[in-house]
């Protein structure tokens, strides 16, 4: 083996002492005129310091290895979480929804170009944006030295993504926060300022630019969000792999698709924490459940009480909790109340029709009433779509010379006029129908709840999805048990011929209050119902709007009590008098507009349902023996709240 050619010895360096033995050696000390030559690119730029880490306790150091730590499992984590998303959006899976089911690109095209050939106009709204930031730097530069300045711009004092003292007291996040709105409010404004758009049109843009800029928010991204910074020093980390892990869990949950969770879906059981008024379950077919209630009192009122709710929700939300019931009170109150708890279907209801749900949800259990009660005529409630079934029932009955089954109808945030039907309104295009029908098809013939639920999210998305994602998957906290967002997020499936006609005629067309909706051969006209009729509205109802309520309250022919609540579609109906919250408005009169309506109406102070049932009193007949669940024809089947109830989507 041949070998290694041996080194030379260096030559003596008379400016250099020798090296110790084993010692790295020491550069020479360059001569002066060596010193002053210029230096090598790659050393004009100095070397940033090491870290003196030796000036760091041990603490410290545990601390700065924990994080690291942390981090490095973040990021494997977001690195497998987006493998899967990639996976899942490749695999071309049907019953996931598109990227652009609202076929958006036209539209955005439509209002973009006009704005930008109006340059004038485009300028002056630029030039606005440019001063904003102007006063903006001039009040921040104040800020920051004298700890004082006046706001450029301020958020919506309902606006609960600012609620950190940080926000306003720091004034680098003051900024930020700032210039969040300024460009908020230049984007929006340039939408919702166009001419020469359709409406519809213009509607859509300006609804999905606020859904853009609300994503956009500083409040959502982790290094721009004062409470996630703090909490992510705080906690060394981990709540960012808390985050992840809580991302991933509701990809899993949701099958690769986001199911974004609101609260703890284990927090509560139907029936025990839930939905506990003593009842009995007097009828079942393959729509419904009939419940009726155990009563409270010894007599009671010798008209019953028949409620429909809605089927994209479960019937619940009137019998959460004890000190929060509707049910109970009215029981307490001195009514007999029965209520319809719809099946949430699968495929083989997909072709079950809204004539189906009235003969065999409605009038079956109005029958199943009568004959338990032997009154021939009842006290009817319908909530939501479960409203506008039973103002077509209404028609239908009176059509049929049968009006006289029901002794009063109340409504709670129904529509039968969809004219100002608000953002819902969005999601009836033929673009979005399509891919409604499309994703139904997929799955059997059935809108899953998910599909529901994340369109009633999108029109509260502050709240409903972004508040979410902070907390979840940047503060990497668990999702706390509440239960009106449990109740929210117990979404139900949706039959596919049904689904899709009643976006169609009542939402696209607007049929039922023009006169043009038939069943059985039956054309539906209110104007011809004349059944006494209470219809509440609610101030802040986003999903039945009041102007729109009332203008379907104008469209009976009898007698009609409209009252308008405080707070929106859920808590303005559930507001139990022992809460002491909100107000109500009445007016006896019907004014044709209801702007005119309101100039007449006077508030009064908390829950609207003493008004109501007093209202009910005076068309309930006499007071009768309490009566227990069920008859010798209708035994009760199993105790409240039933079983349909319970199944989940």
């Amino acid at each position: 083996m041949a070998r290694k050619p041996a080194k030379k010895p260096a030559k003596a360096n008379p400016t250099r002492k020798p090296a110790a033995r084993k010692a790295a050696p020491k550069a020479a000390p360059k001569p002066e005129t060596e010193a002053k030559a210029k230096p090598a690119p790659e050393a004009e730029a100095a070397a940033p310091p090491l870290p003196n880490w030796e000036s760091l306790s041990e603490a410290d150091l545990e601390a700065l290895d924990h994080m690291s730590r942390n981090l490095m499992q973040a990021s494997l984590k977001s690195q497998k979480l987006v493998a899967d998303v990639m996976r899942q959006a490749l695999s071309g899976e049907a019953s996931m929804p598109r990227a652009d089911a609202f076929n958006n690109a036209p539209e955005f095209g439509t209002v973009w170009s006009q704005i930008v050939s109006d340059p004038n106009k485009l300028m002056q709204a630029q030039a606005g944006l440019l001063k904003g930031y102007l006063d903006l730097w001039t009040s921040t530069t104040r800020k920051m030295v004298s700890g004082e300045a006046e706001d450029v711009v301020k958020p919506d004092p309902s606006d609960k993504r600012w609620r950190s003292a940080d926000w306003t007291a720091h004034p680098v996040f003051d900024a930020i926060k700032q210039s969040y709105l300024l460009n908020q409010n230049f984007m929006m404004g340039l939408v919702h300022g166009v001419e020469g758009v359709d409406d519809a049109i213009k509607r859509k843009v300006e609804f999905l630019t606020k859904q853009m800029t609300d994503a956009m928010a500083p409040t959502n991204f982790a290094l721009t969000n004062p409470d996630v910074l703090r909490e992510t020093l705080q906690s060394k980390g981990e709540n960012l792999t808390k985050g992840l892990a809580n991302l991933m869990a509701d990809l899993e949950r949701g099958g690769g698709r986001l199911a974004l969770s609101q609260t703890d879906l284990e927090g509560f059981r139907i029936g025990e924490d839930l939905a506990t008024t003593p009842g009995k379950v007097v009828f079942r077919n393959e729509l419904i459940e009939l419940i009726q209630y155990a009563p409270a009192t010894e007599r009671v009122k010798q008209r019953p009480i028949l409620f429909a709710p809605p089927w994209i929700n479960k019937f619940y939300i009137l019998d959460m909790r004890e000190k929060s019931s509707m049910v109970k009170w009215l029981t307490e109150q001195g009514f007999t109340v029965f209520l319809i708890s719809w099946v949430n279907p699968d495929a083989k209801l997909k072709d079950k029709t809204f004539a189906d749900y009235i003969h065999d949800g409605l009038f079956t259990a109005l029958d199943v009433v009568e004959e338990i009660t032997g009154e021939k005529s009842v006290h009817t409630v319908g909530y939501c779509i479960g409203g506008t079934m039973l103002a077509s029932a209404l028609a239908l009955l009176e059509a049929r010379g049968e009006a006289d089954r029901i002794e009063t109808a109340t409504f709670f945030a129904a529509q039968t006029d969809f004219e100002l039907a608000g953002d819902l309104l969005l999601f009836v295009d033929e673009a979005w129908i399509a891919e409604i029908e499309r994703l139904m098809d997929a799955q059997g013939g059935v809108l899953d709840g998910r599909t529901m639920a994340d369109t009633f999210n999108l029109l509260r998305s502050n709240d409903l999805v972004w508040s979410f994602v902070v907390s979840n998957y940047l503060l990497g906290r668990q999702p706390q048990a509440f239960d009106l967002l449990f109740w929210n997020a117990d979404q139900t499936r949706m039959p596919k011929t049904l689904h899709l006609w009643y976006l169609d005629t009542m939402y696209r067309k607007n049929m039922l209050s023009k006169g043009e909706v038939e069943i059985d051969g039956h054309t539906l006209d209110l104007s011809k119902v004349k059944t006494p009729i209470f219809m509440q509205a609610s101030k802040d109802d986003h999903i039945a709007p009041f102007p729109s309520v009332y203008r379907g309250a104008k469209l009976f022919g009898g007698p009609v009590e409209f009252m308008m609540a405080g707070s929106g579609h859920i808590a303005g109906v559930i507001n139990h008098p022992g809460a002491n919250k909100y107000q109500h408005w009445t007016n006896a009169d019907l004014p044709g507009t209801v702007e005119d309506w309101i100039k007449g109406a006077e508030e009064h102070p908390g829950s609207w349902w003493m008004h109501w049932r007093d209202w009910l009193y005076t068309r309930s007949g006499k007071d009768v023996p309490a009566r227990e669940p069920g008859s010798k024809k209708h035994k009760p089947i199993c105790d409240a709240p039933g079983e349909y109830v319970k199944v989940r989507s």
